[in-house]
Parts: C-alpha cells; sequence; structure tokens
C-alpha cells in the first residue's frame, strides 16, 4: 500500500506501522529542494503525479495538509485513476466562505510570513495562530522552523507570494467536491483559523454526502497536536 503524504509535519512512524510505504518529500522550493523557475501551486501540483511516475508509483492514498490540500483534490478530480484514497487536512480552498465573508480565505490557505526574514519572533506569531496548545512551541521546535525558513526557502516564499497562476477561474473547489471519485475525507482541528468550524458545518449543510469531521483542542497544525486522535482517525479511514 503506498501513502503520498504532503505536510511538513507527516506522522511517517505510524504510517508506516501500519503496513503502509509512506512517502513525503519536499516540494519545490521547500526543504531540502532546489528552488524551480516556477512558483505557482499549478506546478506543483502536477509535480506530485510527476514524482509518482519518477518512483514507478501507479496508485497511492493522498494525504494533503494546508495549501497541498487544494493540489490534493485538484489531483483527485484530474487523474483519479492514480488515487485510492484522499485525505485533506485544513485545507481552505475545500471550506465554502461564511456568507458575510467578501471571499474564501480559509485555514493556513495563501502563504504565511514576512517580507523580511523572519526572526524568532516572527516565527513564534506564525505558529501561535497554527497551534492550539501554545505549550507545544518548544525553543527547539522555533528553532527548526526558523531554519527551514530562511536562506533559499524565504527567496522562494517571497517568489510564492508573486506567482499568478494561469487564468481561467473556474469553479471553486469545495463545489466540486462531489465530483471526486475516490473516498474522499476532509479532517480540520476544530480550533483552526478562518473559522473552519462554521465552514465545515456549512458545507456539510451545502453537500450532506461529505464527510467532514473535526478534532477538538487541535488549530491547524491537528497531526501534531493530537497526533494519536489523528493517526487512529486517518489510519482507519485510508485502510477502508
Amino acid at each position: 500500500m503506498f501513502l503520498m503524504v504532503l505536510t511538513l509535519s507527516a506522522p511517517l512512524p505510524a504510517f508506516a506501522a501500519a503496513g503502509f510505504c509512506a512517502i513525503a518529500y519536499d516540494q519545490p522550493g521547500f526543504g531540502l529542494t532546489d528552488n524551480p523557475k516556477d512558483y505557482t501551486a499549478s506546478y506543483r501540483t502536477q509535480f506530485i503525479t510527476k514524482f509518482l511516475d519518477a518512483v514507478a508509483i501507479e496508485r497511492a492514498a493522498l494525504v494533503g495538509h494546508s495549501q497541498a490540500g487544494g493540489m490534493a483534490i485538484r489531483v483527485a478530480l484530474q487523474h483519479p485513476h492514480r488515487l485510492t484514497h484522499l485525505l485533506v487536512v485544513g485545507g481552505g480552498t475545500a471550506l465554502p466562505p461564511l456568507p458575510d465573508k467578501a471571499a474564501a480565505g480559509g485555514p493556513a490557505e495563501g502563504q504565511e510570513g514576512t517580507t523580511t526574514t523572519p526572526t524568532l519572533e516572527d516565527m513564534r506569531k506564525i505558529m501561535d495562530n497554527n497551534f492550539f496548545n501554545k505549550a507545544l512551541i518548544s525553543p527547539e521546535l522555533l528553532k527548526q522552523r526558523l531554519e527551514m525558513s530562511v536562506g533559499k526557502n524565504f527567496d522562494a516564499f517571497i517568489e510564492r507570494s508573486k506567482a499568478r497562476e494561469p487564468q481561467g477561474g473556474g469553479v471553486p473547489l469545495y463545489k466540486r467536491l462531489t465530483e471526486i471519485s475516490v473516498p474522499l475525507l476532509l479532517l480540520y482541528g476544530k480550533q483552526d483559523r478562518g473559522s473552519a468550524a462554521k465552514r465545515c458545518a456549512l458545507l456539510k449543510e451545502q453537500e450532506p454526502s461529505l464527510s467532514i469531521e473535526l478534532i477538538d483542542d487541535a488549530a491547524h497544525l491537528v497531526i501534531w497536536e493530537q497526533a494519536d486522535k489523528f493517526n487512529d482517525r486517518a489510519l482507519r479511514f485510508l485502510k477502508s
């Protein structure tokens, strides 16, 4: 069983112990990868199936967290034959905007950061916004995240913030979820930003057939904050 995980917080040991061949790669412009020439999310979306081709994986379960949730949804819509399951975690583009909001932003959608090289103080503010339990934000975690956000990765962040997707508009992703033919689960931290819980309720009202679940006492990094609950629910879904 192959599992592709698109998140910086991949619980690979838990997935591997459950019998999956779990893979989490650094997307272009993230982690240890070289910075690409194309910084659009469309390019990173295409990279998913290209990676599967490169490692000779015909089909895999796909887990997309945050902005990668939108990319994972597009793969499921464009290449359903390549997926067995789709798990979207904290993906803002999968949720409709609230009636009193002009646009759908959402739980950790878009770019996060500053216009100048981040400091430890900047990173603390970002992590405060992503965690419900602030006690989990250790000095070691802050240092690690800062090291991942400077140098070439900060250059890539700036370029991503300026990148423009190809024109074409189209139907918002949250209106296309029922077109997905593989098993789909939408999973969010109940305290995620962007009024995630309210927007989940609105989506469920609009599309009752969708599987949408909240994990309490967790914000955007639900994979870390409630690791046991997340792993249990994710694995039960992925093995179904």
